[in-house]
């Protein structure tokens, strides 16, 4: 069910997904003329309250999705735990993007990264896991440290085990599942900074590039993201070209945020693929020429893409449910210069690591602005991140 007329501002986008994700997504498409309709558990979820209808339901379970194809014109997702075989139903009868084949790579692991080798894109050595001495046997072969993660759902640090010391791989098997779920071991590759880069994909094949940002996580969740990130131009560009090959042979209609490892060397190594907006893209919505989040609109709706220029360095820094009453708090001070943003997602329970919001830091350079991040961060009472590095 692919039109070969544009989706044109009236027309209702169905996002299924209720997270904040879909709230940034909903405000952009309401600022483009079009109506919204999400699903998602809770009326109280931030994209239900943004959005034009709210259908409450289980992302998760095919007779949940399929009632989303009576509301909408256009389907997309705010995230990739979302049914695929729902997906492939609501395909045959109202367009669906990214295409649900693409949603299914990304929402599992071993699936993930059995595409990308085969696009000859490189990956962390990898090996599939179905019992204690696969695993065993598969530390021999990888060494240590290594991780073993399940291969579908887990996010934030969540679903995952690092191995120092093969005399942990019993422990590590039993906390995920025991072999109940799919599981995966990953080498751990020595990388000299996390990098990611988000690419648009036209329904024409148009590519539309966005600057590559460095990333910080603690405790398995982005804590910081540096844009652009301070890496040598032709890094840069490779970034670039990569994510746009692998979202040209995909074939998707949408947005790609590509997870990259950086190795001394100047090699990249491709860690996870998300075909939505991604959280260290947030840096667009103040500081470039069109946001991921207009840019995801204009791709499922069958627009030519915005320009993904970015006309400031910024720093973004994450608030989790540990930060906000400090930034509640701390609000009217952070609101006394004009180059630092603060957005906050609506969501009614602030829960340790859950994100609650993000503060972004605007400056003339990434130098300038990652000093501002570090003192900001300081003054809400917390450890400040390291400094931005120079190429």
């Amino acid at each position: 069910m692919e039109p070969s007329q544009p989706f044109l501002p009236g027309s209702t986008i169905g996002i299924l997904g209720s997270g904040q994700l879909g709230r940034m997504m909903t405000t952009a498409a309401k600022h483009m003329g079009y109506r919204v309709v999400v699903m998602g558990a809770a009326p109280t979820d931030p994209a239900a309250q943004v959005a034009d209808q709210w259908i409450p339901g289980n992302i998760l379970d095919p007779s949940d999705v399929i009632k989303i194809k009576d509301q909408a014109d256009v389907v997309t997702i705010e995230t990739e735990n979302v049914s695929a075989e729902a997906l492939a139903q609501l395909a045959q009868t109202i367009p669906v993007r990214p295409d649900p084949g693409i949603v299914a790579i990304a929402q599992d692991r071993l699936k993930e990264k059995g595409t990308l080798s085969d696009m000859g894109v490189p990956v962390a050595p990898f090996r599939s896991i179905e019992s204690l001495s696969a695993l065993e046997a598969a530390l021999k072969e990888l060494g240590v440290p290594a991780i073993l993660k399940t291969t579908r759902g887990g996010y934030d640090g969540k679903g995952q085990v690092r191995i120092t010391d093969p005399t942990q791989a019993a422990k590590a098997f039993q906390e995920l599942g025991g072999g109940a779920a799919g599981l995966v071991l990953e080498a751990v590759v020595p990388f000299e900074r996390e990098i990611s880069v988000v690419v648009a994909r036209g329904v024409d094949g148009q590519i539309g590039h966005y600057p590559v940002v460095e990333n910080e996580h603690r405790g398995g969740i982005l804590h910081r993201s540096v844009a652009p990130a301070p890496v040598p131009a032709a890094v840069a560009q490779k970034a670039q070209d990569l994510a746009a090959m692998i979202a040209a042979n995909l074939n998707l209609t949408g947005l790609l945020a590509v997870e990259m490892f950086l190795l001394e060397s100047g090699d990249l190594v491709v860690n996870e693929l998300a075909p939505r907006p991604h959280n260290s893209g947030h840096f667009t919505l103040d500081t470039c020429v069109t946001s991921q989040f207009e840019q995801v609109v204009r791709a499922v709706c069958g627009l030519g893409l915005g320009s993904g220029e970015q006309l400031r360095p910024a720093v973004m820094l994450n608030i989790l449910g540990e930060h906000l009453d400090a930034v509640i708090k701390a609000y009217p001070d952070l609101s006394l210069d004009p180059l630092v943003k603060v957005h906050l997602y609506g969501k009614t329970q602030a829960r340790p690591g859950r994100k609650m919001g993000h503060i972004l830091v605007i400056e003339r350079s990434v130098e300038r602005a990652a000093a501002k991040a570090a003192l900001v961060w300081h003054s809400l009472g917390f450890e400040p991140g390291s400094s931005a590095r120079t190429p």
